[in-house]
């Protein structure tokens, strides 16, 4: 486990080079979305149409931010319950996108997934979304305007402070920690 600059866009191998557990300062073009706009994408697609931005080796930040106060790019930008989007990640990593950002577990099928299409979970810390916040040097609506927070948008961020909890093997540092501790309690 180490730390590691990360420049995105998440490609296959660069995704295969993060570990469970390695700390990370990512620095690039993620977008946003939650469950209702993952809903309309994956929607979109079933239909045979495009999505609104190409999910070609994309990372997915798993946010509802605040609105921005006079002087800033972005308000609070805090990790969202990555569960919400478990039924749509899948889909989601069919067609290209290979990162996503959030705060706990994920089911088995979010796993397999990952193996299937090497890709990788950062974990963000909760309750840090002014934080993160300061990481985010640009925001710009892509879609979904009516979804208000839930909106689909494109950040640039700067070396967002983040934690490969599952990597493309489908290493889980959850239980990994776990398996670790009871070790120690031996």
């Amino acid at each position: 486990m180490e730390k590691k600059r990360v420049t995105l866009p998440l490609t296959e191998e660069l995704a295969k080079t993060l570990k469970a557990g390695d700390e990370v300062l990512l620095t690039g073009t993620i977008y946003t979305s939650r469950d209702a706009g993952h809903k309309r994408m994956c929607e979109a697609l079933a239909r045979g149409e495009k999505l609104p931005f190409n999910p070609e080796n994309a990372t997915i930040y798993y946010v509802g931010p605040t609105p921005a106060k006079p002087g800033q790019v972005i308000g609070s930008a805090g990790p969202t319950t990555s569960g919400r989007m478990d039924a749509y990640a899948p889909t989601m990593m069919s067609v290209g996108a290979r990162g996503m950002i959030g705060k706990g577990a994920r089911l088995p099928e979010v796993v397999d997934a990952m193996k299937k299409y090497s890709g990788v979970y950062f974990g963000a810390i909760g309750g840090a979304g002014a934080l993160l916040a300061r990481c985010i040097k640009k925001c710009e609506l892509v879609a979904y305007e009516d979804l208000g927070a839930e909106a689909l948008r494109e950040l640039y961020v700067e070396d967002m402070p983040l934690v490969v909890i599952i990597d493309s093997e489908g290493n889980n540092l959850y239980e990994l920690g776990r398996q670790d501790y009871l070790a120690s309690k031996k």
